[in-house]
Order: C-alpha cells, then sequence, then structure tokens
C-alpha cells in the first residue's frame, strides 16, 4: 500500500498518533478524530525536517523538553478556513445592531475569537463603517487567535486578490487599495481599517485571558465544533461573563447551544443573547 507506514518519509505509529491527540487537547482543548491521522503526518512533518528528527517520537520528545516548540505545534495542527463576509447574514445582523447603537451614542466593542488571517475581523470592520457612516467610528474591534502565524498575515492585512472575490466592487474600491510593481496580484486593507482592530493572541483553554469585559459582540464562530461538549459549555460560561447585558453571542453555522439554554438563548440564525441565568450569573461575577 503506498501510503503504508513504512514507507513514510518519517516513523509514524499509531501510538504517535493517539500522543499527538492527547497533547492538542490538553494545549488547545481540539478533539482530533480517527479520520485526522494523515492530517497530523502531513502538518507536523514539516515540523520534523525543519528540526532534522528522524520519526514522530522523536519529535514529541522534543516538544516536551523545550516549551517554544509548542507553539509551533499549535499552530501546525489548527485549521484556519476563512473569508471575507462568510456566512454574510451575521453581518447584516451585526449592521442592524451597530446602527441602533450610533442612535443610542454609545460606542462599541466587538471581539472575533477567531481571526484566523484576519478576514472576519475586516469584514466586522468594513461593516461598522458602513453603519456608523464614518472611517473612524466609536469601535473597537480586538481579533484573536491561538495562531501566531495567522495573526501576523491578518495584521499586515495584504491579500491576494483572488481571496478579495466574496467582497463587492464597491468595498474592494472603498476599503482596499491594489498593489503594482512586486505587489500586483495583491491589495491591502486601508490603514482606516487596521488601526480599528487589535491583533493577539489567545488560547480559549488559557487559566486566563488578557480582555477586559464589556464586549457588544463576540464572533465565535467555527471553533467550538473543534472542542467535546464539557469544553464548549466551559468556554461558553466565560465568554458571555465578557458581554455587556444586551450584547449578541454569534455562533458559526454548524454549531447549536441548544444544551446551553442555561447560558444562552437564540434569537436569530445562530446568534444568541444571555438566558435569564446567565445574565444573573453575570451580575454576580
Amino acid at each position: 500500500m503506498a501510503n503504508s507506514l513504512a514507507e513514510r518519509e518519517f516513523s509514524y505509529s499509531a501510538t504517535d498518533f493517539e500522543n499527538v491527540r492527547r497533547i492538542l487537547y490538553k494545549k488547545a482543548g481540539i478533539n482530533l478524530t480517527e479520520s485526522k491521522k494523515q492530517l497530523v503526518y502531513s502538518r507536523l512533518a514539516r515540523r520534523l525536517r525543519a528540526l532534522k528528527l528522524d520519526s514522530f517520537s522523536s519529535y514529541l520528545s522534543y516538544l516536551d523538553q523545550n516549551n517554544h516548540e509548542e507553539e509551533e505545534f499549535i499552530n501546525a495542527l489548527t485549521t484556519n478556513l476563512t473569508a471575507f463576509f462568510r456566512e454574510p447574514h451575521h453581518f447584516e445582523i451585526l449592521f442592524d445592531f451597530a446602527k441602533k447603537m450610533k442612535q443610542q451614542r454609545k460606542p462599541m466593542r466587538v471581539w472575533c475569537a477567531a481571526a484566523s488571517t484576519g478576514e472576519e475581523p475586516y469584514s466586522i470592520a468594513m461593516t461598522l463603517v458602513e453603519a456608523y457612516g464614518t472611517y473612524e467610528p466609536p469601535v473597537e474591534i480586538v481579533a484573536s487567535d491561538i495562531d501566531s502565524n495567522v495573526l501576523r498575515e491578518g495584521a499586515a492585512g495584504i491579500y491576494s486578490l483572488q481571496r478579495l472575490e466574496s467582497v463587492s466592487l464597491e468595498r474592494k474600491k472603498q476599503f482596499f487599495q491594489k498593489g503594482t510593481g512586486e505587489r500586483a496580484g495583491k491589495a491591502r486593507v486601508i490603514p482606516e481599517l487596521t488601526k480599528l482592530i487589535d491583533f493577539r493572541q489567545v488560547n480559549l483553554l488559557n487559566a486566563t485571558w488578557d480582555l477586559k469585559p464589556g464586549f457588544d459582540v463576540i464572533f465565535c464562530r467555527n471553533v467550538m465544533i473543534y472542542f467535546d461538549k464539557d469544553t464548549q459549555l466551559k468556554v461558553l460560561e466565560r465568554m458571555v461573563k465578557l458581554m455587556n447585558p444586551n450584547g449578541l453571542y454569534i455562533a458559526g453555522h454548524s454549531e447549536s447551544f441548544s444544551s446551553a439554554s442555561h447560558i444562552v438563548k437564540l434569537v436569530g440564525k445562530t446568534t444568541y443573547v444571555l438566558a435569564d441565568e446567565a445574565q444573573r450569573s453575570r451580575d454576580e461575577f
């Protein structure tokens, strides 16, 4: 068999895969399924080449003895599927919410908890600029991710034109600068958007998050699907304690919190508000 373990570049046993699953769950809360065995090999093989190691067991020993490798390990195994204005109904909901905040002359704080390479927080920023009708809206956007590599890419705000296919022509003209010369085929987000966003690394499983409470909207889309039910509930409970009483929690299209009705209540398509019980808990916190 072409893909047999014996014919691979690096020694990789079933025990190695189970150890990777255990370590990733402990460090990031991500629960890998059995079907991810090949993905783990291909993602981590790059680290073995870089470190000049010949087996996964030697890599896991290296990981155990070198704390700085933890970041590379997590970066390699996290999935960063994203796009501008993905699940567009959420940005319509955000626009309407921001219009109400504008009418009430209130500033806004938004946390994008899975920022990846930046498409989602920049989509949020564009929506808020449009809602407030100014390039200097009274908003703060915290864009976090566990993967430090994608955060650097997001902070740079430079994308291939192909990645802007889901952005309307009007928005491309308004919010992006087209590259020339060496930058041909790419576009940069305008500075007015980048200054609205604070990119920072946050591991949702860490005991503490460097985040102040008082968020009006939390985008946490397609993150919880990687956690088991107990971890989902623990993370959700911590998140909502950072929300303002009338805030919105926006989840991914494949995520449901029907078993967390004591924490959040569904009010729109994968859009939630604090449940009464969660509101009381937040007030007592």
